[in-house]
């Protein structure tokens, strides 16, 4: 066995922290430790036969960087790793993720059941651009199986939810929906954004496809955009094939950064976790909060089943404060630390307002049914120490 063929044996047996860190570094004949950066667009043939092989496939090789970049194929092999994948297939946001995912599995006459509780961007995609070329969609209330299974019908193909969804942390049961999928031959394709897979891994549950927004936890530092789709080399094969024609790339200067961000994903997502469930209880005793959403406390109507799926809580919840939404404005504005941005994911805490800001183009009917309320308010706990978070929360209940 070779070098590299017996190192990546170790490596595919080795633990989720460690693949985060080593898998798929290929080294060059230079020795490079870290991994790098191949900041070019195209490559060198070593002959027109050469050239014409490599695109038609005959033979192995980078043909074009809008198809195929060193870089940007260390990190799609180490996220396949820790999803638990035959392949992944990077892109340049987390949305064009889940639009190519789309094109690649979906035509004209086909149907879509998916989760009411999603990205407010996402319920934009589906309920206004894929509908222009074709497409039905069925939205439902996550939780709700009887709801999924009715949905269902003969010409539906796929099947999307997130889970902890943005912003409630409702808890979807993965393997169910799966099973409602798989009884008519149509894909499950869950949004792993708020776990990652230190945390969960739907793969493993019974899901056909996974996309990430890269640009959240998976960077973990908020400096680039980039997403994901992680699958069967069937399936990243038909994604691949849409993104070498459409061109939604991820750089390779980005994918560099999120292989440096997968490095410590374990240990940020273990202590986003204790963080937000150490706030989330926190602000359960505070006045004016009126409601705090979190699945890692017992009383969230799914903390069972997140305790089941998934290894840790994550680090997003969400909050009701007593009033409206000039209320929950005046809680925003009055914090001085916190950054209010409608980012998550990062190592430094944000707050935003989702109904005027990340579900800001849904129809009032649209927010009502996924529960994004005029009060409702959006915290991604980062890695400040917890003390000072909590007293910048307390400026924000003052103003309340």
């Amino acid at each position: 066995m070779a070098f590299d063929d017996e190192r990546l044996a170790i490596l595919q047996a080795a633990e989720l922290e460690t693949q985060a860190i080593r898998m798929g570094h290929h080294r060059t004949p230079e020795g490079e430790h870290s991994e790098p950066i191949f900041t070019t667009s195209s490559y060198v043939f070593d002959s027109a036969e050469a050239a014409a092989a490599r695109f038609n496939g005959d033979q192995p090789g980078n043909v074009y960087s809008r198809y195929t970049n060193p870089t940007v194929r260390i990190f799609e092999e180490r996220m396949a790793a820790l999803e638990g994948a035959d392949d992944a297939v990077a892109t340049s946001s987390g949305m064009a993720a889940i639009m190519s995912t789309c094109m690649a599995l979906l035509k004209q006459g086909d149907h879509v059941v998916c989760s009411s509780s999603v990205f407010g961007t996402t319920t934009v995609v589906f309920n206004k651009y894929l509908a222009k070329f074709g497409v039905d969609v069925t939205f439902v209330e996550p939780t709700d199986y009887e709801k999924w299974q009715s949905a269902v019908g003969e010409n539906t193909r796929l099947l999307f939810l997130e889970t902890p969804s943005n912003p409630l942390s409702e808890i979807v049961d993965i393997r169910r929906v799966a099973d409602i999928a798989h009884a008519k031959d149509a894909y499950l394709v869950v949004d792993n954004c708020f776990c990652t897979p230190a945390l969960q891994q739907p793969l493993s549950l019974g899901a056909d496809v996974v996309v990430h927004s890269a640009t959240k936890f998976l960077d973990g530092q908020g400096r680039c955009l980039g997403g994901v789709v992680v699958g069967s080399q069937d399936i990243c094969n038909e994604v691949l094939g849409f993104i070498r024609s459409a061109g939604p790339t991820m750089s390779p200067f980005n994918a560099w950064v999120f292989i440096k961000g997968l490095e410590t994903l374990k240990l940020r997502m273990d202590a986003h976790s204790r963080q937000a469930l150490a706030l989330a209880q926190w602000l359960q005793n505070q006045p004016g909060i009126e409601k705090v959403f979190y699945s890692g406390l017992p009383e969230h109507p799914q903390h069972a089943l997140a305790a089941r799926q998934q290894s840790g809580f994550g680090g997003v919840l969400a909050l009701q404060v007593k009033g409206d939404k000039a209320a929950a404005w005046r809680f925003i504005n009055a914090t001085r630390l916190l950054s209010i941005t409608a980012n998550l994911g990062d190592v430094k805490t944000t707050i935003v307002h989702p109904a005027t800001t990340t579900h800001g183009r849904l129809s009032d009917d649209q927010k009502a049914r996924c529960g994004i309320t005029d009060n409702l308010i959006r915290i991604a706990v980062g890695l400040e120490n917890i003390e000072d978070i909590k007293q910048d929360l307390e400026r924000g209940l003052a103003a309340v």
